[in-house]
């Protein structure tokens, strides 16, 4: 190495290495790079370009660059648009950076020339061996990469020299500008060797395996294309003679439909279609539609059948483990099963589930279908309006497909199945056809057993399928269709069974959908009758299992982020996990009042009670109802005022009265409809009660529905009325005596504590509740 350090204009390098020997092209756009070749023109043409260690680097310091560079020599500098230099330069001398300026217009560093000798090689045969692995591993290297021309590779091994060749061989040897650095900062030669020939066996190894992957590649290529066009050519051939996979194809069908286990009918007309799509060659639209039809029939369980669970305990049992309460229906299916016993066949009943939402109908009839060991399909009716959508659509229509009855039997692959009808009475028509008139012959046990479906075009014995419906509203049904199945009413949960079915069977089922163990959440019964009582108004437990799941799942984050091993939910804490209570009880009147009466309703999602309020006013005899009253109720009104003008005698009222007074009767939360028959005598009582200034006890609510000649005609939904007067405090309730039969019938846990009066006149109803 010189000991002159001399000052030079300097350009950092960005991604490239300047090498001996070596004359390059290099593109300039910073300021201070273009200013140190304009200042190395002006003297000596001399310039120090140095490669950076991070090519990102806008403004580098020394830290910033490799210590060994290169001096070059300016041979043409060029203006390009957007302010670039290209200049031309050629390498001159290896030199060594001792100090970087950038602190001007232009760059400076000072270095040092490291002075190039070449080194004698002791051996001359180590020379000759040394050159010629140079010479056949940048041969092999040109020749499998191809990115090196064949003339620069001839021209490239014609030099002689050891030391020039390995210079023009690091020069075109496509490296990173780490590896030029390397190559660069080589203090001898043997080190330049090693690295070259390193680099050059690892890239001609690599070239070998890329060649030989792109050769499979390639291979693999000609091998699908000759197949390709192998195919297309015996798919020409086949055309040409009319001839092709279509004779296996119906041989195959008609082997399935002789193993078919149906009648001789649906075999000969599956045999025909085969025969058909023989003679439909050429014409794809009409084979592709009786392949699907063929299909289709092929799919069907005609006469395949499983076996039914004949055991009656174990049937219980399911049942019992499944749902708590629903003793009606479970009592049915074990009557259907017993008498299957004991026949040996039996009719399958065609059950309707009626009731609120979320009692649990659609479940109970999973349990069903497990319990008898059958197929479970279900359909969802609600909102269906085309009638094809059961019987099928004809096979002439685009796109045809058999109805939702076939379709379910395909599913199921037996003809004895529990199909389940859900939410018959969200069925509507149109133009199309009613889905009620549909279900009619579905539901009809003398004409099921020849089913006709439009796309299948063949009876389907629909006598076997044990046919199970739900419904919210028994009032939607039509007759014809009610007339065809056995209702049975699943009314509301009282709050004992809530209580039940949440710790038997919510509690357990969320603790395991939410990830946690048994042990690690404890609800108390005080903490479920609160939910129940205060956080859900329902008929079902649906609102109550989402609660339950809302604790379950503020129970998993305590548990994570506290490292808790149980968590105990009680009354006192439970506002913290699903926040205060949304209902309040309305409880009974404390003191008798004049004009409001306590009625009770039914509604969607359970009873309620409710306050009829009654004023009277001077004026000219009008009478206003408030309230969101149905025509119903407004006539029932209208009763109840005409039965208490025809009994003003009696109560020494003034027939002048009605023409000088206006009444008003309102029944509170305004925003919510109501009608019905059954608030008649609560009217009619809270009516009269205003007219003589009479109050009606605090402790006593009613339902009924009134007549002209003030008779108490029955009411219905009397188990959730009676529900909500119990949650009410109601001690005295007075009822139709034609009810008589249904209040026998419900459960003591709910008439418990309370005295039920049976009136047939109103003139009882009158004497018992007016103080």
């Amino acid at each position: 190495m010189s000991d002159v350090i001399i000052n030079v204009p300097c350009v950092p390098l960005r991604g490239s290495v300047v090498l001996p020997e070596m004359v390059v092209h290099v593109d300039l756009d910073r300021k201070k790079s273009i200013q140190a070749v304009q200042e190395a023109l002006v003297h000596d043409e001399m310039v120090f370009m140095v490669a950076q260690r991070d090519k990102e680097v806008a403004e580098p310091e020394q830290k910033d660059l490799y210590d060994i560079g290169m001096l070059v020599r300016i041979r043409q500098a060029i203006r390009l648009p957007k302010e670039i230099l290209r200049v031309q330069v050629a390498s001159v001398s290896r030199a060594h950076l001792y100090r970087f300026d950038n602190s001007g217009d232009a760059c400076h560093a000072e270095v040092a020339e490291i002075e190039e000798h070449q080194e004698e090689i002791q051996d001359s045969a180590v020379e000759i061996a040394m050159y010629r692995t140079l010479t056949d591993l940048f041969k092999s290297y040109g020749q499998l990469s191809h990115k090196i021309s064949p003339d620069l590779i001839k021209q490239v091994l014609g030099t002689l020299n050891i030391f020039h060749l390995a210079n023009q061989i690091a020069i075109h040897l496509p490296m990173s500008f780490e590896k030029r650095q390397e190559l660069l900062e080589a203090d001898s030669f043997h080190e330049k060797y090693v690295l070259l020939s390193t680099l050059m066996t690892s890239e001609v190894e690599i070239s070998k395996i890329q060649a030989e992957l792109q050769e499979q590649v390639r291979a693999r290529i000609d091998k699908n294309q000759r197949e390709y066009v192998l195919r297309e050519q015996i798919k020409l051939i086949r055309e040409e003679l009319g001839e092709d996979n279509l004779e296996s194809e119906i041989e195959k069908i008609k082997e399935q439909a002789n193993a078919l286990k149906a009648s001789d009918e649906i075999k000969d007309k599956i045999i025909h279609e085969a025969e058909r799509l023989r003679n439909t060659v050429g014409n794809s639209s009409e084979s592709g539609v009786i392949r699907g039809y063929v299909e289709t029939l092929l799919a069907l369980p005609w006469d395949k059948m499983s076996r039914d669970n004949r055991d009656l305990k174990k049937a219980r049992k399911i049942l019992e483990a499944d749902h708590y309460g629903l003793e009606k229906v479970k009592e049915r299916i074990l009557e259907y099963l017993a008498v299957r016993l004991l026949t040996k066949k039996g009719d399958a009943p065609i059950l309707c589930l009626v009731g609120p939402p979320g009692t649990g109908k659609t479940s109970i009839a999973r349990s069903v279908a497990r319990a008898l060991n059958k197929k479970f399909v279900r359909l969802s009716l609600g909102g269906v309006r085309d009638e094809a959508e059961i019987r099928g659509h004809r096979r002439t229509y685009i796109g045809a497909m058999p109805g939702r009855i076939a379709e379910g039997l395909r599913q199921a692959g037996v003809k004895n199945p529990l199909m389940l009808l859900d939410e018959i009475d969200k069925t509507s028509g149109d133009y199309r056809g009613a889905i009620s008139s549909s279900l009619l012959e579905v539901l009809d046990p003398e004409e099921n057993n020849r089913f006709s479906d439009h796309y299948v075009e063949l009876p389907i014995d629909l006598s076997e399928v044990l046919f199970i419906a739900t419904a919210n509203d028994m009032q939607e049904i039509p007759r014809p269709l009610l007339d065809r199945m056995e209702l049975i009413e699943i009314s509301s949960y009282t709050e004992n069974e809530k209580v039940h079915i949440a710790r038997e069977h919510l509690i357990p089922k969320q603790i395991k959908t939410n990830g946690l163990k048994k042990k690690q959440l404890k609800i108390t019964d005080d903490a479920i009758e609160d939910i129940i009582a205060k956080h859900t108004r329902e008929a079902g437990v649906r609102a109550l299992e989402r609660k339950i799941g809302q604790i379950c799942r503020k129970t998993a984050l305590k548990i994570q982020e506290k490292d808790l091993s149980q968590i105990t939910v009680t009354a006192d804490n439970l506002e913290k996990y699903i926040g205060r209570g949304r209902y309040m009880i309305n409880p009974a009147n404390e003191q008798p009042e004049i004009g409001i009466v306590r009625g009770l309703a039914w509604t969607s999602v359970g009873g309620d009670t409710l306050e009829v309020e009654v004023n009277i006013m001077p004026g000219k005899g009008e009478f206003r109802l408030t309230g969101q009253l149905g025509d119903v109720m407004k006539e029932s009104a209208s009763t109840g005022i005409s039965y208490i003008r025809s009994i003003a005698e009696q109560y020494d009222i003034r027939p002048e009265f009605f023409k000088e007074h206006d009444f008003h009767v309102h029944i509170p939360e305004g925003a919510v409809p109501k009608d019905g028959p059954s608030a008649g005598i609560t009217m009619a009582t809270a009516i009269l009660s205003a007219v003589i200034r009479r109050p009606v006890r605090a402790d006593f609510a009613m339902t009924g529905e009134i007549t002209l000649r003030g008779r108490v005609l029955p009411v219905g939904g009397l188990k959730e009325k009676l529900l909500a007067a119990k949650k009410a405090e109601i001690k005295t309730v007075l009822v139709p005596e034609k009810n008589e039969p249904e209040i026998r019938e419900i459960d003591k846990e709910i008439t418990e504590g309370m005295k039920i009066v049976y009136v047939r006149e109103m003139q009882e109803v009158l004497e018992k509740a007016l103080v």
